[in-house]
């Protein structure tokens, strides 16, 4: 577990996977989504976890037997990422792993802003618009 603190903002970052991982890109990952989505969100906790950990937290909350790549729990400002999800979707993708977990990172934030494309059309496509625009800032 790690802290990083720049610009007042603080991005708890922890990791229970072996893969290591660039905290420092988070934060500016982080600090670029404050920016373009002015919310008070100034204090994130990110973990990092398998798919038998993502699994378990979306049947207890979701009530969803099944894996998936990003949980986001709003009242917690709390961000989970299933890193084997991450690594599977960058190489279905053709990306780098960095860019998938840059991409579920953001989606996460931006879930943590308020926004949810579960709601309607529209809500998705407003929220991969201000994804996007953050990705382009990064």
């Amino acid at each position: 577990m790690f802290f990083v603190f720049r610009s007042q903002l603080i991005l708890l970052v922890t990791n229970l996977t072996q893969k290591r991982i660039n905290s420092v890109f988070l934060q500016r990952v982080f600090e670029a989504a404050k920016k373009i989505l002015g919310k008070k969100i100034e204090e994130v906790s990110l973990v990092l976890a398998g798919d038998d950990k993502i699994k378990e937290i979306n049947k207890k909350y979701r009530r969803k037997n099944e894996t998936t790549d990003v949980l986001s729990f709003e009242e917690l400002n709390e961000i989970f990422i299933s890193l084997p999800q991450a690594k599977k979707q960058a190489q279905e993708r053709k990306i780098g792993l960095n860019c998938e977990l840059t991409r579920l990172f953001v989606h996460g934030i931006v879930h943590l802003a308020g926004f949810d494309h579960e709601k309607s059309k529209t809500e998705a496509k407003k929220m991969e618009e201000i994804e996007n625009k953050i990705i382009s800032k990064i």
